[in-house]
């Protein structure tokens, strides 16, 4: 229990259907690298430097990418399929830098349903501002089950 309120389930693996989507807006703000940086310990001067970036391909600071991983692993944490699922797998390519600041949409769409093994997988795609695809592939998860 969370502060002694009951927290509802996800959906049931019955109640998920293929096409099921879900688009999510995030900014990357300083705030958000600060807490991951200070979390993980990960001390990439890439990540935080712009005088180190500045040397690299990069030319600017870069976002982690398993904060990105985080956003979507998130979602389907929330939404698809939601609280009390767990995440099984995930196959996931980083197409291009994402710099600080960046404003990227998420999409998740529910690409297959297999009742009997309680698994959803979710296609996902992360895109920049300019259009172009920063992160795609996909997760699979357990949706919640009742135990009686």
């Amino acid at each position: 229990m969370l502060l002694g309120k009951k927290r509802k389930l996800g959906r049931r693996v019955e109640d998920i259907k293929i096409g099921e989507n879900l688009k999510l807006t995030e900014k990357i703000e300083d705030k958000d690298l600060l807490l991951y940086l200070g979390l993980t310990n990960d001390s990439n001067p890439l990540y935080i430097q712009h005088d180190f970036a500045l040397q690299t391909s990069f030319e600017k600071p870069v976002v982690p990418n398993i904060m990105l991983t985080g956003i979507l692993t998130s979602a389907v944490s929330k939404y698809i399929p939601g609280p009390g699922s767990y995440i099984v797998s995930q196959q996931l390519e980083f197409l291009k830098p994402v710099h600080h600041y960046a404003t990227i949409d998420f999409n998740l769409e529910v690409v297959e349903v297999d009742i009997e093994h309680n698994k959803v997988v979710v296609r996902v795609e992360g895109i920049n501002e300019d259009g172009e695809i920063v992160v795609a592939g996909q997760l699979a998860a357990n949706p919640p089950r009742i135990v009686e």
